[in-house]
């Protein structure tokens, strides 16, 4: 591909980003996620007609199950939800690559299917809840504790981002005490480049991203694993719980997808050359502060 075609490219992932935003933030989106409301509680029904056809021993009851909870997975996760708003903010804000973040969305999908688990095991078992507390329990305390971890994610990205903009000013301050060209001679590089510090993301960040996500298990993943755990089948309701997770995989992997297009779009609206390209250096941490300071504020904004 050539570097115009390239680029064009990475512009339109930037254009695409920033429509779906706007839609997003000016409740453009609403349609979509009344569909998807009224989709999950439709599937929530079926689930329980499955799991009778399941009682009652009848063939590929099993089956059927698993495709229905599948559907339930996409279905949340096309639905208002603070996973893709962080793996779409972390994505775009910070040098990871696609695959690192298609992994993570992945993980925290299947860890958010596990809090589940040992949260109505747990419950039922160690603390001999109803399905009110235990509900109760998901949706308040887990919702907050699961909000001040994302609030952590992005506090500790826009530390990062200042990081990394206080590391370019100090080289950008040595580049002009030096701009001879021959350096100060001393042949040792002064501090990192903003690119070595991006790459310097560990697995912290990604322990953070995925418990974050995962702190706050899905109510029809709840409903379905105390419906199965009073039916005497739980670990049917264990599969169908992994297979909702892999269900709200599919669209947070699309959406990760589109973070770093559109990343790449805004790296693209600087040239490699010239004034405008010492603009461009700065770029990674801005975006990285800006990232943080986003997800910082709606989970303040969540907690209030």
């Amino acid at each position: 591909m050539s570097a115009v075609l390239s680029r064009v490219v990475a512009l339109v992932g930037l254009a695409v980003g920033l429509v779906l935003v706007a839609l997003w933030l000016g409740g453009g989106l609403a349609g979509i996620e009344y569909w998807a409301t009224q989709q999950q509680r439709s599937a929530q029904n079926l689930m329980a007609g499955a799991l009778r056809a399941l009682r009652a021993g009848e063939p590929g009851a099993v089956a059927s199950l698993m495709g229905l909870c599948f559907a339930y997975g996409v279905a949340h996760a096309v639905g208002p939800g603070h996973g893709k708003v962080i793996i779409g903010t972390y994505g775009f804000g910070t040098q990871v690559p696609f695959a690192r973040l298609a992994g993570l969305s992945v993980a925290a999908s299947v860890a958010q299917a596990g809090t589940a688990v040992a949260l109505v095991w747990g419950g039922i078992t160690l603390l001999d809840l109803g399905r009110e507390a235990l509900t109760e329990l998901s949706e308040v305390v887990m919702v907050q504790v699961s909000t001040v971890m994302i609030a952590l994610v992005g506090l500790w990205l826009a530390l990062r981002g200042a990081r990394m903009l206080r590391s370019e000013a100090a080289r950008h301050h040595h580049d002009h005490h030096h701009h001879d060209g021959c350096g100060c001679g001393c042949g040792h590089a002064h501090g990192p480049t903003p690119q070595q510090v991006a790459q310097t993301r560990s697995l912290r960040d990604g322990l953070l991203v995925v418990a974050g996500i995962a702190a706050r298990p899905c109510t029809g993943a709840l409903f379905l694993l105390i419906l199965t755990w009073r039916m005497g089948i739980f670990g049917i309701g264990m599969l169908g719980t992994l297979a909702m997770g892999l269900g709200t995989a599919l669209v947070t992997v699309g959406v990760a997808g589109l973070a770093v297009w559109a990343r790449q779009g805004s790296v693209a609206l600087f040239p490699a050359t010239g004034p405008w390209a010492q603009l461009g250096r700065w770029l990674p941490g801005a975006m990285q502060l800006g990232a943080g300071l986003l997800i910082a504020a709606i989970s303040v904004a969540v907690l209030l």
